[in-house]
């Protein structure tokens, strides 16, 4: 026991294993548990979206205004038996969901919510959420294959060429955000928007338009969300890859999809919104810098709010369309975008120090 203690205690920092370790578990549990609360009430916001679309009153039984329907639904999946078909494989099919809910909630390790606000604020921050958003697939495709049915692998073939297609278009305009930044680390790319006293004029958005849309509209493609949500399309594949899952495995799927959008909607608040800088200069209104968390919640709301939008008033795509979107019109739109900004970069080298002039 006593060689535990010393193991713990070591002095790699002033504080020692423990004193390092404490701190950063809670603040990684810390983080879990506001994402995981923040799910349950944006999946009842996306269910009363669609339900005033099509008016009609949506959930609204549970709790006051249905705020807890959501609970209730966590709690009838947890409760019912988890049914493992008689032909599938059991460790495999137990295993993918696993893999899906927790690759969704890593990701969230390099989010900057706030100045100095991050769980690990690394150099390659961008590099690691496209790898961790790259990983995704494997649970989906695993989770097909396991069920040891035909409509599973079908839906998890499906899924695995349709984000494939449009990660390479993702990665693209990343490409022409880093150009500009001149950094690979997420909160040099929000403190990047902050040049010259802030302003949303100073956003990317505005010199990468197109690609903040090709991101946007790649980003429903990445999450299988709809119109693009071809993996479970009902109508064809009775509901795609997850078809054979039952209760709490079910859940995690759904769990790891949905954190999936909410981290798609924090990149485009980092990449190209500002992060968490307000709408106005600092020097106009020095208090709404006083509140980063606050904007970066809303701005990440907001985007989530046109995620639900799409989904209520967009119909799905067949899957040639689909492809032909990603390979025909993404991808050589992002790659030309690639050249187009870089060039202009070289061409013009002031325009270059402006986009750069954040750096101290």
């Amino acid at each position: 026991m006593e060689q535990i203690w010393t193991f713990l205690t070591s002095r790699p920092t002033d504080q020692g294993w423990l004193w390092w370790l404490a701190p950063t578990v809670l603040q990684a549990l810390a983080l879990i548990v506001a994402l995981l609360l923040a799910q349950a009430f944006l999946m009842y916001f996306d269910r009363k979206v669609w339900a005033a679309v099509q008016m009609r009153k949506g959930p609204n039984v549970v709790g006051p205004f249905g705020l807890l329907q959501s609970f209730a639904d966590l709690f009838k999946f947890v409760f019912k038996e988890i049914v493992f078909p008689a032909g599938a494989n059991k460790a495999l099919f137990l295993i993918a969901p696993i893999i899906t809910f927790i690759l969704a909630l890593v990701g969230w390790a390099v989010i900057p919510v706030g100045p100095g606000m991050v769980g690990a604020d690394i150099n390659v921050g961008i590099l690691y959420l496209f790898a961790i958003s790259s990983l995704g697939v494997y649970g989906i495709i695993i989770g097909g294959w396991a069920s040891n049915s035909k409509y599973p692998f079908l839906g998890s073939l499906r899924s695995a060429a349709q984000m494939v297609s449009y990660e390479v278009s993702i990665g693209f305009v990343i490409i022409t955000v880093l150009l500009l930044v001149g950094s690979l680390n997420l909160s040099d790319i929000v403190m990047s928007q902050a040049r010259g006293g802030g302003g949303f004029w100073n956003w990317n958005f505005i010199p990468l338009f197109p690609m903040f849309v090709v991101f946007f509209i790649s980003a429903l493609a990445e999450t299988n969300r709809p119109p693009f949500d071809l993996p479970e399309a009902e109508s064809e594949l009775v509901a795609g890859y997850q078809v054979e899952y039952s209760s709490t495995l079910f859940l995690m799927f759904m769990i790891g999809e949905l954190a999936n959008i909410v981290l798609m909607c924090a990149m485009l608040t980092l990449l190209f919104f500002g992060g968490w800088h307000s709408p106005l200069p600092t020097d106009w209104a020095p208090f709404l810098d006083q509140i980063p968390v606050f904007w970066f919640a809303l701005k990440t709301f907001f985007f989530f709010f046109m995620f639900a939008m799409v989904k209520a008033i967009v119909p799905r795509y067949r899957y040639d369309q689909l492809m032909r979107i990603g390979w025909k019109i993404f991808l050589p739109l992002s790659l030309f975008w690639v050249v187009l900004v870089s060039g202009l970069l070289l061409a013009f080298p002031d325009w270059a120090d402006y986009f750069q002039s954040w750096r101290p």
